[in-house]
C-alpha cells in the first residue's frame, strides 16, 4: 500500500488504567482498518471481567492477542513476523498463551492451529464474547478456536474501554458485515452479512463519551450508508418487516442527525461510505449540521468503468462524479479522500488512464493506493487470473501516487492565510513546542503550543503548508470551547 498524508496505524499495542483486583496481564495489538481497533477495544472491555489488566510489556504477558487483517497481502506478512515474536518470548515464559482475532484468524483458522501449531486459540470477528470459555479451554490444555459468524449486531451492549486514547476521540461502531460483494474483498467471507445496531444504544454512548470529556467521534462500519435498523436482523431481511418497522425505522442519514443532535458541541465523523450506497439527504444533513465534519472518505478504486464492473462495483464513473459534483454543489469547503486499486486482474493501459483521469475531476484531498494482490477466497481469486506484470503495476501505483501528491499540495494551499478551528490532539511529531491537531476537513495543522491544552478547540491562522499539514498559529479559542 501508498498512502499520501491520512496515516494509517500499522500496529498498536494498547493499555488502560489497571485494576487492582485483576491479577493477569493482556498485551494485545491490532492491525488494518479502525473496526479492528475498536473491536480491541471490545475485547480489553470483556477481558477485564475476566481479571486481565492490559500491558504494553509483551515479556510479561499472561495473554498475548493479536488483531489482524486480511484485506492486503502485506498485513498478513506483518502479523506473521509478530507472531515469530510472540513465540520466542513464549519460550522464555511457558505460561504465556498466544491468540489471533479478526478477520486473519477466521481465513487461516485450521493453518494457525492445527498446521503451524503457532498459536493456542483462534477468535473471529463475532466471537469475542466467547473468550472466557475459549480461555478456559486453552488453560485445560486443549486448543480452542470460534470463528462463526453473527446475524445480529454482537456487541451493541458492551461498553467499550478507551484504549491508548488521547482523551479526545473515540470510535463508535454503528454496524458490522457487509453486502456489497466486490469482487477484491474478503471482508463479507470473514466478518458476514450487514447487521445495524440500536440508534438508542449508540446515541448513549455518544452522550456518554462526551460527559467523560471527548470532544469527537468517529461512527464507524464497513459500510456506514447501508445502516438500517428496523429492530434488529439482517438488512436482508427487512422486506420482510412489518409495515410499523418499515415506519419507524432509521437509516444512515437519520442517524447522522440524531447524533448531532444530541450532542451539538461534539465534532463527528464517520467512515467507510461505499459511492453505491450513498444517498444525497446523506450529504444534505452534513451540509445541515456544523459539528458534522466536512470530510467523506469515498473509495473509488478504479476510474475505469469495464474495471468497476469486473470489481462488481455497483456504481459507474459517470455516477461518482455525480456525487461529487452534489457534494461539491452543497459542501464547497469539503474534503474528500480515496481508496485505489492499481494492476486489478485485465486492467489496461486506458483502464488507467480513465483512473487518472477520473482523479484530475475529483482532486482528492488524499488518499490510499493499492497494488492488486490476490486474497484467497474472493471471487476475483476463484475467476480471475492475476495477470497484471508487477513491474507494471508499480509503475501504474508510482504515476497515481505522484498525481495524488499534486493533488494534496493543491487542496492544502487553498488554506493559505485563512483561519480554521482546530482541535488539538497531541504533541506534534516533529516538534515538543507544537500542537497537534485535525480541521474539520481531516487535513493536519500544527502550530506553538503556548497555553493551549489537548482536546481545546483553538482558531487558527495557516501561514504556511506542506503537502501534507497545515501550519499556523493560534488566534484565539473557538466558540465551541
Amino acid at each position: 500500500m501508498e498512502k499520501v498524508i491520512d496515516e494509517k496505524k500499522q500496529g498498536t499495542s494498547l493499555n488502560i488504567e489497571p485494576k487492582k483486583e485483576n491479577s493477569r496481564k493482556l498485551f494485545i495489538e491490532s492491525y488494518g482498518c479502525a473496526m479492528n481497533f475498536s473491536d480491541s477495544e471490545i475485547v480489553a472491555s470483556i477481558l477485564a471481567k475476566e481479571g486481565f489488566n492490559t500491558t504494553q510489556k509483551l515479556e510479561e504477558a499472561d495473554l498475548v492477542l493479536v488483531n489482524t487483517c486480511s484485506i492486503r497481502e502485506k498485513a498478513e506478512q506483518t502479523v506473521r513476523k509478530r507472531l515469530e515474536k510472540y513465540n520466542a518470548v513464549k519460550k522464555t515464559n511457558p505460561k504465556m498463551k498466544v491468540g489471533v482475532l479478526g478477520c486473519m484468524a477466521e481465513r487461516l483458522k485450521e493453518k494457525f492451529l492445527e498446521e503451524e501449531k503457532i498459536v493456542d486459540l483462534v477468535v473471529g470477528p463475532d466471537a469475542y464474547k466467547d473468550l472466557p470459555n475459549l480461555i478456559d479451554e486453552v488453560e485445560a490444555g486443549r486448543d480452542a478456536i470460534n470463528v462463526l459468524l453473527s446475524k445480529e449486531e454482537t456487541y451493541g451492549d458492551i461498553s467499550p474501554v478507551r484504549l491508548q486514547t488521547n482523551g479526545v476521540s473515540a470510535f463508535v461502531s454503528i454496524t458490522r458485515g457487509c453486502d456489497n460483494m466486490c469482487t477484491f474483498c474478503v471482508v463479507p467471507f470473514t466478518r458476514g452479512r450487514e447487521r445495524s445496531r440500536d440508534p438508542q444504544s449508540i446515541v448513549e454512548e455518544v452522550n456518554d463519551l462526551w460527559k467523560k470529556g471527548f470532544k469527537e467521534i468517529t461512527l464507524l462500519g464497513q459500510n456506514v450508508d447501508s445502516y438500517l435498523w428496523y429492530g434488529g436482523g439482517l438488512k436482508k431481511d427487512f422486506k420482510k418487516a412489518s409495515e410499523i418497522q418499515k415506519a419507524t425505522a432509521t437509516n444512515f442519514s437519520q442517524l447522522l442527525k440524531l447524533v448531532a443532535e444530541a450532542q451539538p458541541k461534539m465534532r463527528i465523523r464517520f467512515s467507510t461510505s461505499n459511492p453505491q450506497d450513498m444517498t444525497l439527504d446523506v450529504i444534505e444533513v452534513m451540509a445541515n449540521y456544523p459539528n458534522i465534519c466536512k470530510h467523506i472518505h469515498l473509495p473509488v478504486q478504479s476510474g475505469s468503468n469495464r474495471m468497476l464492473k469486473e470489481m462488481n462495483r455497483l456504481h459507474t464513473r459517470e455516477e461518482y462524479f455525480k456525487l461529487i459534483d452534489y457534494i461539491r454543489e452543497l459542501m464547497p469547503e469539503c474534503s474528500i479522500s480515496q481508496d485505489l486499486i492499481v494492476g486489478f486482474p485485465t486492467e489496461t493501459e486506458q483502464d488507467h488512464k480513465d483512473t487518472l483521469s477520473l482523479m484530475e475531476y475529483v482532486k482528492y484531498d488524499f488518499g490510499y493506493m493499492y497494488a492488486y494482490s490476490e486474497r484467497p477466497g474472493t471471487m476475483a481469486a476463484r475467476k480471475l487470473e492475476d495477470d497484471v506484470p508487477a513491474e507494471t503495476k508499480q509503475r501504474r501505483l508510482a504515476e497515481i501516487v505522484k498525481l495524488q501528491r499534486e493533488h494534496n499540495h493543491f487542496r492544502t494551499q487553498r488554506f493559505l492565510g485563512e483561519t480554521v478551528e482546530v482541535l488539538i490532539e497531541r504533541e506534534s511529531k516533529k516538534s515538543n513546542e507544537q500542537w497537534s491537531g485535525r480541521i474539520t476537513q481531516n487535513t493536519v495543522a500544527v502550530f506553538p503550543k503556548e497555553d493551549y491544552k489537548v482536546g481545546e478547540f483553538v482558531n487558527v491562522k495557516i501561514t504556511d503548508c506542506t503537502s501534507a499539514t497545515l501550519i499556523g498559529e493560534a488566534v484565539g479559542y473557538s466558540e465551541n470551547n
